[in-house]
């Protein structure tokens, strides 16, 4: 596809974020296995052929196990290859030689950069790629281009998403990493920024080298540890700065995570301004989707940010969330901001806001010493475009959130209806009933029984009797009940 060709029409623009699950219904047998003459790291010899009943239940299960953790991983559920395996339909495509593409037709009419190598699989998205960048006539500068595709969260037109992007460049803000160069088309966009080889703030906190693969870097770290008190405080109020900055824009940003965080010496700068331009869904959606109250995009902001504030105090991701109660911090004015963004109750009762985390005791004595200005002037008729946009991303989020209530509902009834407690209950009710009908029953076909004997006798005289004859036994049978 040439870099300004429209995308086809009825494309499907899929939520990379939305987690696969799979389940092992049977087992098949196939051309058991062929030998190669090369040692592969084959299971032993005992294993190859065994077709026991009892043995294929167990691999299974193991498999079963396997497939379970990699579709609970919050990274390794988002890696591609996962998404091939379990989704291949849906995932067949060549994300790096499509983006290659798109970035040799860009070069055409740009023959003042060059490529140097491509960066393979640094971030954790399937349609976003980059690329090591040079300036011909610039050999020692190294710049970094990304190419993302459309999310399903594109909600501006072509021509207002056309010029958001190439208005990037001019947003100046001393907490927002700059983009040197940007351009987009109907179906992509490509931004160029300068190469920092620091990194960002989660190859810090997971002291990793930046142009590493993203499962190396963060799936399983070496050594866990948060950062000091004070590069907490700094770094957070600084982050909460830019995100105010962008609310009071009107510019809609729900990607705030440690690795959209650039660091600059002692600074923070903000990345990828373009994600909700582009519809990118966010990195933390399978977490906000849960909780009704989360649903504009300042709140998931607010929500993120605790996110990231946990990994920087405890130098890893929270296993879950909601979170009851929280490791020993460095101080409890961290626990507090926690509390206020992950804990069961802040979830259920919703977010704070930027403002009124800057007021409390973690960042308010925070000093900061820039004297750079903000500048990003958005003209009116592209607020007004941003606004309808962030409105239909709230809207499908607040869609998606109450389609997983009523699937939790139907989940937890179903689950209680088929509970051993429940079932006893079942079964109990059903004696009951049983017994019930039963005695119901008998006592009708007592009362038809005794109508038709007293019919019967009415038509004969009566037996005369003694007062010394003994009285005849009753006929009336009784049925006991079942």
């Amino acid at each position: 596809m040439a870099f300004m060709e429209k995308p086809p029409a009825g494309k499907v623009l899929l939520d990379d974020t939305v987690p696969l699950t799979a389940a092992i219904e049977a087992s098949q047998t196939l051309q058991s296995h062929t030998i190669s003459g090369l040692s592969l790291p084959l299971p032993p010899k005992k294993l190859i052929g065994n077709m026991e009943r009892e043995f294929i239940a167990e691999r299974q299960k193991g498999l079963q196990n396997y497939l379970n953790v990699l579709t609970t991983n919050h990274i390794l559920s988002s890696c591609e290859l996962v998404k091939k395996f379990l989704d291949p339909n849906n995932y067949a495509a060549n994300y790096t030689e499509i983006a290659l593409q798109q970035v040799s037709m860009f070069f055409r009419s740009e023959p003042k950069w060059e490529v140097v190598e491509p960066l393979k699989d640094i971030g954790w998205r399937i349609r976003k790629k980059y690329f090591l960048m040079k300036i011909k006539n610039q050999p020692k500068e190294w710049l970094v281009l990304s190419w993302a595709d459309l999310g399903p969260d594109k909600y501006l037109s072509d021509k207002d998403f056309q010029c958001l992007i190439k208005l990037l460049p001019s947003c100046l803000h001393p907490y927002i990493y700059r983009v040197t160069f940007a351009t987009a088309n109907e179906s992509s966009a490509l931004l160029i920024r300068m190469f920092n080889e620091k990194g960002t703030l989660k190859d810090l906190i997971y002291k990793a080298k930046p142009k590493d693969p993203f499962l190396k870097k963060y799936c399983n770290p070496k050594k866990i540890q948060g950062l000091e008190l004070q590069q907490i405080k700094t770094y957070g109020r600084q982050i909460l700065e830019v995100l105010k900055f962008l609310h009071e824009k009107g510019f809609p940003y729900g990607h705030l995570h440690a690795s959209n965080v650039m660091l600059d010496g002692d600074t923070c700068r903000l990345l990828d301004l373009e994600n909700s331009l582009l519809g990118l869904p966010s990195f933390y959606r399978a977490y906000f989707s849960q909780f009704r109250k989360i649903n504009t995009l300042e709140s998931v902001d607010v929500h993120c940010f605790g996110h990231l504030l946990y990994e920087m105090t405890y130098g890893r991701p929270p296993d879950s969330v909601p979170i009851d109660s929280f490791p020993p911090a460095p101080s409890m004015a961290v626990v507090a901001v926690l509390e206020s963004t992950l804990s069961c109750e802040a979830c259920k009762n919703g977010m704070p806001t930027v403002s009124r985390l800057l007021q409390m005791p973690l960042f308010s004595d925070v000093l900061l010493t820039t004297s750079e200005k903000p500048q990003f002037k958005i003209p009116t008729k592209l607020k007004e475009a941003l606004r309808i946009a962030k409105e239909c991303i709230e809207k499908r989020l607040i869609e998606e959130q109450k389609q997983i209530h009523q699937h939790r509902r139907l989940t937890r009834a179903q689950s209680h209806h088929g509970s051993e407690e429940e079932r006893k209950k079942r079964k109990i009710l059903a004696r009951k009933k049983s017994k019930r009908s039963a005695v119901e029953n008998s006592e009708e076909h007592s009362a038809k029984y005794s109508n038709s004997n007293n019919s019967a006798g009415s038509g004969a005289s009566s037996p005369l009797t003694s007062p010394s004859s003994p009285t005849p036994p009753s006929t009336t049978v009784e049925h006991a009940p079942f």
